[in-house]
């Protein structure tokens, strides 16, 4: 078989290498603090004491089994104990976790990754090919749940080779690699299948304590193959509650949070002892809308909805600056093959005359929570003000906290939400919009959207796979389900206890996931 050359290199792939892509994702403004904790990054790293974080978005619901999760908390302990094959290095590329090198056909069709030799569990037994096998089936597999489902559907046949796994695809993706990177992919014993929430991986912690949706303690795993973890202990705190969690920073209860409230960024900031750190990217707030159920199954409710929101006043009123506007897709500028579309205003008008036409009448029923994005139910209400202008009846039901992403995020019809996004456009429109997807929270179906997506993860010409992306955003814009007001900043803070964090490392919240394994406790 014929393989691309330059695709193995040490396990490492440049986005220059990989398909000569862009640069990567963008970085917002940073504060002065900020600056101060780059010159801390380049500090030399201390081993040894513990590093402490409160998390939002954690519920007594959520679930270890890496298929079933669906926040940032659960995002952040799957980073303590697996891996995947590979994951986005600093610059947007790729690079090897459990496999150590990879390397794709001339047509994109089959893929090769060789594992990492000598890399054990947790529990100390030798992960082979047939573990990895087994992981990726049980995530193809209808009954998994997995949230990785819609990534693994292209995929006509895993098998063994020696110490190498190949994937053959049903059809070319040049971006394959990026998807085996997506966080629910992490290779466990026998796949998963046995115990799938036994957090028993590759990685550089064990879970020695949990209390799902309140705390959990992970210690360094004495298997750990890499160069991750340099504090002894991580604490993670589920503190849901804005307040309580800036709060426990200030007290010096943790060392790290995330979701620090945009209207107080500033005069958290100020505070002493505390660095506060800004990063731009993929990451949007959205409203999502089944596109079967109605009366959301009707085209000009859901551009009524469209035209009824107020996409600058959220991002000045929920976001206090720290974003920007949407536009009813999940794409923007932080994508390397992104392509601006005619912006959507604020039309009252526009909004009546597609009310009318829809045939609807009566109240439209949100849902929302603090635990979907920060502001959501600030956010609800400003949109049920401005929809008021025309005609749109919003109704509010404010959901509790805990429970919200197993009982009303992908159930009920109408709610707030969040997407932290994805490495690449594919893997995007993959996860959350392939009619097939087990993440299409908004229902979406369209033939021609599904057959472009694969139409573009076969194309090597990036212009046309640029235009084949820039059509797939205005059908999604014109018909989809996804109302996107605005686009988040990640606002994040660090106690001076603690170095090394990197603000913008992928565009992703909490240096995607790895902030606390990559950072050390000062003193």
């Amino acid at each position: 078989m014929k393989f691309l050359a330059g695709h193995a290199i040490a396990g490492k792939m440049s986005r220059r290498e990989f398909l000569n892509r862009a640069a990567a994702l963008g970085i917002g403004a940073m504060t002065a603090n900020t600056l101060l904790a780059r010159a801390a990054h380049a500090q030399e790293p201390v081993n040894g004491g513990t590093i402490r974080m409160a998390l939002q978005g954690g519920s007594t619901t959520d679930s270890l089994d890496p298929a079933l999760t669906t926040n940032t908390v659960g995002l952040m302990l799957i980073r303590m104990w697996g891996e995947p094959l590979v994951e986005l290095d600093d610059d947007g590329g790729i690079t090897g976790k459990v496999a150590e090198s990879f390397e794709g056909s001339e047509d994109a069709a089959t893929w090769r990754f060789r594992l990492r030799s000598g890399i054990t569990f947790s529990n100390g037994q030798a992960v082979t090919p047939e573990d990895v096998a087994a992981t990726l089936a049980r995530h193809s597999d209808d009954e998994s749940k997995s949230g990785a489902l819609g990534l693994m559907r292209d995929i006509e046949n895993i098998r063994v080779d020696g110490s190498d796994i190949v994937i053959e695809l049903k059809t070319p993706n040049a971006d394959l690699p990026y998807l085996m990177s997506d966080y629910h992919l992490v290779i466990q014993p026998g796949g998963g299948k046995e115990a799938p929430d036994a957090a028993i991986g590759t990685g550089p912690y064990v879970l020695k304590d949990v209390d799902m949706g309140v705390r959990f303690v992970a210690e360094k795993n004495p298997h750990y193959w890499g160069d991750l973890g340099h504090a002894d202990t991580l604490e993670l705190l589920v503190i849901n509650d804005d307040t309580a969690r800036v709060a426990a920073l200030q007290s010096g209860q943790v060392d790290l949070i995330d979701r620090v409230p945009p209207r107080t960024a500033g005069l958290v900031a100020r505070a002493p002892n505390i660095d506060v750190h800004q990063t731009s990217g993929p990451g949007h707030y959205v409203f999502i809308m089944h596109c079967d159920t109605a009366p959301f199954d009707n085209k000009d409710l859901r551009l009524a909805l469209k035209y009824g929101i107020n996409r600058q006043e959220l991002v000045d009123k929920i976001l206090s600056g720290y974003g920007s506007v949407g536009n009813d897709t999940p794409i923007n500028a932080s994508y390397p093959l992104y392509t601006e579309l005619e912006q959507r205003a604020y039309d009252p008008d526009k909004a009546a005359f597609h009310l009318k036409q829809s045939g609807h009448d009566g109240p439209i029923l949100l849902r929302t929570s603090d635990n979907s994005f920060p502001g959501a139910p600030d956010a609800a209400a400003l949109f049920q003000q401005s929809c008021a202008a025309a005609g749109i009846n919003v109704e509010i039901k404010r959901e509790p906290n805990d429970g919200y992403w197993s009982e009303v995020w992908n159930k009920q019809p109408f709610c707030t939400s969040y997407w932290g996004g994805r490495p690449t456009q594919d893997q995007m429109y993959t996860t959350a919009y392939l009619s097939t997807a087990d993440w299409n929270d908004t229902r979406f179906n369209n033939e021609q959207f599904d057959q472009m997506l694969l139409a573009a993860r076969a194309e090597v010409d990036q212009a046309k796979r640029k235009q084949i992306y820039a059509d797939m955003g205005q059908i999604l814009h014109d018909e989809g389900g996804l109302i996107c007001p605005m686009f988040n900043d990640f606002v994040e803070a660090t106690s001076t206890r603690v170095a090394g964090f990197t603000p913008g490392i992928k565009g992703q919240v909490l240096m995607n996931g790895y902030a606390p394994h990559r950072m050390w406790v000062t003193g």
